[in-house]
């Protein structure tokens, strides 16, 4: 893809989120219920953060098409493959006084609580919760999944809150716009990616998405009067280290103090199930005749079709056995630590520690091109395994949720399972609205055409 190309499609992805932006804004200021509201503010904080993330990566692109024409080259090192990465089952305990929690004392406190989720450009927010002194947990049932991320990747995970007003009316949102969500929006980017960008700049110094030392730019006057308003709670960023099979505790860094009106008292950790799927584990990576033989015996030659996916080199009888899925006559473990020789002779030598034992074959190809077509696409592989660390070491899965649906929520408390957790049970119902506003902006875009 050629740099123009690349900066058209990002140019085109920010004028998308300016779109919704002004959409979500138009929304909110039409908003006649608190819950409208909530669901209208949480998009324009989310459009928000997409906008900034991409205006930092066109930032990257055109840097770096100045020091290539300059004549500083890119680096010509390997890079390993891409993968996925899944969050789900994301749950925060709650930490409530004895006098608030056991003996229901005080003021009923409510706040509008949800996630969002940042791993590059890839932005997700979560389903919306209400949160009160009755829950011990915060419960996300969204299974977010990041499909293009590099071994190398951070996740980070806010928190984010807004205190609910229980006397919510249509003159707490400030000038109140028709409410008839017509009109066009235009098309020109140049004055609505600035004015986006000013007001985006302010929602992500707030989430800390602005570089320290940066001075964010007035917000517009229409949306400083619009609310209700999100505040991050608490924040953490996950790395390929934290990728493990099962339910695990991650630790939490709050950005509030308990005088904010928006505080949570909050235990300081999360629990979630973090998987990673790289495109090695998943997909083949290469595939054609061999000719395989295995250890030293030189009258030990097969001929199959084979193909190198995951751990393992697959060599079938044919190319229809493999399409049936037929077992295959050889599995020969192809891991990150697999020493791969190429003889004077053409053939591929491969030597691989495996359950104790060493398992080595020799491969050879029908021309030198295909030669070296699979040497280098096995170094590739090993290369890959190597900076994917523990995802290779088996096929992970990633568990879906039904997603945008009312959310269970969980009786009883994660202190005791902060160290064993269980599964997520099953409990009251939140009800969800974001189906409506999708269908208010849906019905705004087509009216903008």
């Amino acid at each position: 893809m050629s740099d123009n190309t690349q900066d058209e499609e990002v140019l085109k992805q920010i004028e998308r989120e300016v779109r919704m932006r002004e959409g979500a804004s138009k929304l909110l200021a039409a908003c006649s219920r608190r819950e409208q509201a909530l669901e209208a503010s949480k998009s324009l904080l989310t459009c928000n953060a997409r906008i900034l993330a991409l205006l930092s990566q066109l930032q990257k692109m055109r840097k770096a098409q100045i020091l290539q024409r300059v004549g500083h080259r890119p680096s010509e090192d390997a890079v390993p493959c891409m993968g996925k990465v899944s969050l789900s089952d994301l749950r925060i305990p709650l930490m409530w006084k004895d006098s608030e929690y056991f003996k229901n004392k005080g003021e009923l406190q409510r706040c509008a609580v949800f996630c969002l989720l940042q791993c590059g450009t890839q932005i997700h927010d979560t389903d919306l919760v209400m949160v009160d002194r009755t829950l011990t947990d915060i419960c996300f049932e969204d299974t977010i999944i990041f499909k293009e991320a590099a071994p190398g990747f951070q996740l980070r995970v806010e928190l984010y809150s807004s205190c609910v007003v229980e006397d919510f009316s249509p003159g707490a949102l400030g000038p109140r716009r028709a409410s008839r969500l017509g009109g066009s929006v235009g098309c020109s980017s140049g004055k609505k990616i600035r004015a986006a960008f000013e007001s985006a700049a302010v929602c992500g110094s707030s989430g800390g998405n602005v570089g320290s030392g940066s001075v964010s730019p007035p917000l517009s006057p229409d949306l400083s009067t619009l609310g209700p308003k999100y505040n991050l709670l608490a924040h953490t960023t996950l790395r390929i280290e934290h990728v493990q099979e099962g339910f695990k505790t991650h630790d939490l860094s709050l950005a509030a103090t308990e005088d904010n009106p928006f505080w949570l008292p909050l235990y300081g950790n999360m629990c979630c199930r973090l998987v990673a799927q790289p495109l090695c584990m998943t997909h083949p990576i290469i595939s054609g005749q061999l000719k395989v033989k295995l250890g030293k015996d030189l009258n030990c030659w097969e001929n199959a079709y084979s193909v190198l996916k995951g751990q393992s080199l697959l060599c079938y009888r044919s190319q229809e056995d493999l399409e049936s899925k037929d077992t295959p006559l050889l599995v020969i473990p192809i891991k990150k630590d697999t020493i791969v020789c190429v003889c004077e002779r053409g053939s591929i030598h491969l030597s691989t520690q495996h359950q104790g034992e060493e398992i080595s074959c020799t491969l050879t190809t029908h021309t030198p091109e295909d030669t070296q077509r699979w040497t280098e696409a096995i170094w590739q592989h090993i290369y890959d395994m190597g900076q994917w660390k523990q995802c290779c070491h088996q096929l992970m899965k990633i568990e879906m949720h039904s997603s945008r649906k009312a959310i269970p929520v969980r009786q009883g408390s994660l202190y005791h399972e902060i160290v064993t957790p269980s599964a997520p049970g099953k409990g009251h119902v939140v009800p969800d609205l974001s189906v409506e506003i999708r269908a208010l902006l849906s019905s705004y875009y087509k009216e903008s055409y």
